[in-house]
């Protein structure tokens, strides 16, 4: 239980850090986001917790082809919040650009064989 929850705390430590580094900086917020923090984590997780080679690199793998449909969200958000759409509406809107984005990625890749639905 202590692992968890030091997994647990060192997790939202990393999310916490980044949060107040945007609100001192736009540039600095942004490059520390863009950054796999999250994806490292999770395969630091993963190789800590020896859950193997194969279920890391599975894991670095799909992050690749599921990131790809998400990267047009962050154009689409400030595109909508410049033009004086209300923050929850853009928010919406820059997740179903993403939802569709995914559903014509995950055709796209199963013809190359890799099947991106769980």
């Amino acid at each position: 239980m202590l692992f968890i929850l030091t997994k647990h705390a060192l997790t939202a430590a990393v999310i916490v850090i980044v949060s107040e580094i945007a609100k001192r900086s736009d540039k600095m917020g942004a490059l520390s986001a863009s950054l796999p923090i999250v994806t490292l984590t999770v395969m630091l997780w993963l190789y800590v917790e020896n859950q193997g080679v194969e279920k890391i690199a599975n894991h670095a793998c799909y992050t690749f082809w599921y990131v790809i449909p998400t990267l047009p969200m962050f154009l689409a958000v400030p595109f909508l919040l410049h033009r004086g759409i209300n923050f929850w509406i853009a928010m919406a809107g820059g997740v179903l650009v993403t939802v569709i984005l995914f559903a014509i990625t995950a055709v796209v890749v199963k013809h190359l064989g890799i099947d991106l639905m769980p």
